[in-house]
């Protein structure tokens, strides 16, 4: 099953716009942003260079990206990082053993198919009822970022000098269409999470330069 990211400028052409489409989701993190004493979600004044077009940023498979939520618990819970060619149970058992754990990861605690990370650094996703009523959890890129840095050794990556990522899909992807599994660079055992791991990189790494908010679908 497939898994898309888009990157939303947060330029005030859309984000100010009556038919901005995201005008409720970005109240609903501004209220989360600031119960937290944490600046609202940055919207940036038009420049030249800058649109308002949401733009596709990486698309991968839904268990790939569970086996690098898998690969990230184990390394930071000071677990062997062995490969494998399907979920299993040991994930579900992850998840509930180090359940703190996990819920202070930005790259873990997170919807698979809605949310968002936003710009703004903080050391924990955000959550209360209105973000578990829609997209779940509110993560940080920068958050994202560190993590991907973290856990990138332990699957082969060099987070200073990455592989080039994937191309993004070309159009939306269902939940039901299969996604392309691996990206092409040899990955060897861990191929499917170093696919997910460019795809995420490549979005957290524009989302900061570009001031633009990652979301899934």
């Amino acid at each position: 099953m497939a898994c898309d990211l888009w990157l939303v400028p947060l330029v005030d052409v859309l984000c100010h716009s009556p038919d901005t489409p995201f005008s409720e989701e970005i109240a609903v993190y501004d209220r989360a942003l600031g119960e937290a004493g944490l600046p609202p979600v940055p919207v940036f004044a038009y420049m030249p260079g800058l649109s308002g077009d949401v733009a596709p940023a990486a698309g991968f498979d839904y268990d790939a990206l569970h086996l690098l939520r898998r690969a990230y618990l184990l390394q930071v819970c000071g677990l062997a990082l062995t490969p494998v060619g399907e979920l299993g149970s040991d994930y579900e058992q992850l998840l509930e053993m180090f359940e703190s754990t996990a819920q202070q990861s930005h790259l873990v605690w997170h919807f698979d198919h809605a949310g968002a990370y936003v710009p703004v650094d903080f050391p924990a996703p955000l959550s209360n009822d209105q973000l578990l009523e829609g997209g779940g959890p509110l993560g940080s890129t920068q958050g994202l970022l560190r993590e991907l840095e973290l856990v990138a050794p332990s699957i082969g990556i060099d987070p200073r000098n990455p592989p080039p990522a994937p191309l993004p899909p070309a159009a939306p992807t269902t939940l039901e269409e299969r996604a392309t599994t691996g990206g092409g660079d040899g990955g060897g055992p861990f191929e499917r999470e170093r696919h997910v791991w460019l795809g995420l990189h490549a979005a957290a790494t524009k989302s900061l330069g570009q001031g633009s908010m990652i979301v899934f679908s």
